[in-house]
């Protein structure tokens, strides 16, 4: 139990350090710094165990699996389902996931890469007949196969207490007897009305009168709460070669799609070591390509050669230094990551601090970057995120995601499964390293992370939102680290987003001052005041108190989740 003298546990997800890991918590911020946050709510404390995730039903299921015994896996399953009925838009066993495991009896750090590939029918010479010159965003064609199911299990067998059907129980009943949906969730949901009229089981499953549900009204899915009794019962092996899978591959057959029960058949999950670089005495992990998570890692390694905390006192170059740093580190993500099996992903030599002292000298402090060029290399040949801790210190750090707003926006027939479209993240340039091939996963956007403090575990934590995610991880993790915030105080804090050349998406808390200071530097703001928050991502954070060993869970008010503890 977290707070007992007589026990000592190690957690791994995001490691920090900054002149004491005391002062996180003792000093919530610096004190005479302009950028100084007050958090909207306060830090959950806790001792047995701690869950956070952007919705509370999910939340909830959680935390009462850790009550009833279950461990930290066992939770974050039965919240990945519960997320597939109660943010549909969202996540599902339709989509992909990724996983960061900490297992502290062992002091253990584990990766799992569950994401699934293109379809074998699917070719670049399927695209240059038809004269496509870049992957389709939605539809049949960018469906890839889906991995997140298969990854829930693997995640069971492997470190599970609990039986599949226990962990499943919650969602189905959800499913089929309906819940209240939330005002964020009813927020997005209206936004992809048109998406889901132009498949027409994706209307009948996911529309009510041709409309989205509002908020606080109920949505049921029988559908889905039949598919997920028949996984309960059959596992995996019902998804990817029993009914499941024939249903699945009978209703792609009927309408244009390429998946065939040799392509399910074929998934499966793999066990990866996670990459790690050191930020000023913080060891900060990230799941390796075809993930993004090294962007992250590049970007810090860029400014831990800055001050931040000094530059914080002049907030537009803080802001600007931050933003540079993290168009170096896209540019070389956009340029080198790829499925490792398929392509040489150089990734020695792009987290060496020699790499990243060269990439440093291209910032200039007073003007920003337009598209600067990936690092030279000689290479050769919408989302959810959860975290859980248990009372014996174990960690999962865990992200399931179906890429864009309710995915592809096609769901296969009476399923009720909404299909990824992660195959949009494909290039159909021959020479590009992650280019289309048959049997090759995409580049991806989903990235769960931890912190260790030696070979302590600091933190457990992620920021959804596609393009968001690597930017956010920094923007946290700075805050906490050179900037001294507490945990809420740093999902709090305002973000930015780069979007395309100078283009920078800005919240308005950055203030009027600061934004037409950025501006005057050549920062474009890529949307009028008043953009929506949600394109900031949603974070979720679990850290360890480094002083009364207990559990802090932290919940960014962008989403409608919280975090819970006891």
């Amino acid at each position: 139990m977290f707070g007992s003298e007589s026990t000592s546990r190690s957690f791994r997800i995001i490691t920090v350090t900054v002149i004491s890991a005391l002062m996180i918590v003792s000093t919530p911020f610096a004190q005479n710094s302009p950028l100084k946050v007050k958090a909207g709510r306060s830090v959950v404390r806790a001792r047995n165990g701690m869950v956070a995730s952007s919705q509370p039903l999910a939340s909830e299921v959680g935390l009462d699996i850790l009550k009833r015994g279950g461990n930290a896996v066992d939770a974050a399953i039965a919240m990945a389902a519960m997320l597939n009925v109660t943010e549909p838009m969202m996540t599902g066993i339709g989509g992909d996931a990724f996983a960061l495991v900490y297992w502290a009896k062992t002091k253990e750090l584990r990766g799992l890469n569950a994401s699934g590939r293109a379809p074998k029918a699917l070719t670049l010479d399927y695209f240059a007949k038809k004269q496509i010159k870049s992957m389709p965003q939605f539809g049949m064609e960018s469906i890839t196969v889906p991995g997140a199911f298969d990854g829930w299990t693997t995640l069971l067998d492997k470190y599970g207490t609990m039986k599949l059907a226990d962990v499943l129980a919650p969602a189905i009943e959800t499913a089929e007897n309906g819940f209240p949906v939330m005002e964020k969730a009813a927020q997005d949901w209206s936004a992809e009305v048109n998406k889901l009229k132009k498949n027409p089981a994706a209307t009948a499953n996911y529309l009510i009168d041709g409309r989205a549900p509002r908020a606080g009204e109920i949505f049921r899915q029988r559908n889905l709460a039949q598919t997920l009794r028949a996984l309960a019962k059959g596992g995996r092996d019902d998804f990817y070669k029993g009914d499941t899978a024939r249903r699945i591959v009978d209703y792609f057959s009927h309408n244009g799609g390429f998946i065939t029960l040799e392509d399910l058949a074929a998934q499966k999950s793999e066990w990866v070591e996670p990459i790690s670089t050191d930020y000023r005495g913080y060891t900060v992990y990230e799941i390796p390509p075809n993930g993004q998570g090294i962007t992250a890692l590049i970007a810090l390694n860029i400014l831990e050669g800055f001050d931040l905390a000094s530059l914080s006192a002049q907030p537009e170059r803080y802001y600007h230094t931050l933003i540079e740093a993290t168009k170096l580190a896209f540019a070389d993500r956009n340029r080198y990551i790829a499925d490792p099996s398929f392509a040489k992903v150089p990734v020695r030599e792009l987290l060496s601090k020699e790499y990243a002292a060269k990439r440093r000298t291209l910032i200039d402090p007073t003007k920003a970057l337009d598209s600067p060029p990936p690092g030279d290399i000689n290479v050769g040949s919408d989302t959810t995120y959860l975290t859980v801790v248990d009372k014996d210190g174990n960690a999962v750090s865990f992200i399931n995601s179906l890429f864009d707003a309710f995915g592809s926006g096609v769901v296969a027939g009476d399923t009720g499964i909404v299909f990824q479209n992660r195959g949009s993240g494909f290039s159909l340039k021959p020479d590009h390293p992650n280019r289309l091939e048959p049997g090759k996963r995409p580049f991806h956007t989903i990235i769960p992370a931890m912190v260790f403090k030696g070979d302590q575990l600091f933190m457990s934590f992620g920021v959804m939102g596609g393009a968001i995610q690597p930017q956010g991880h920094v923007q946290v993790l700075t805050n906490i680290i050179d900037l001294r915030m507490g945990l809420q105080e740093a999902i709090d804090a305002p973000r930015f987003r780069i979007t395309n050349g100078t283009k920078v998406l800005l919240e308005d808390e950055l203030s009027p001052a600061v934004i037409e200071r950025l501006v005057a530097m050549g920062h474009v703001r890529d949307k009028p005041p008043g953009v929506l928050r949600s394109s900031m991502g949603g974070g979720q954070a679990i850290m360890i108190d480094p002083v009364n060993k207990t559990l802090m869970g932290a919940s960014d008010p962008r989403k409608d989740g919280m975090a819970l503890g006891y």
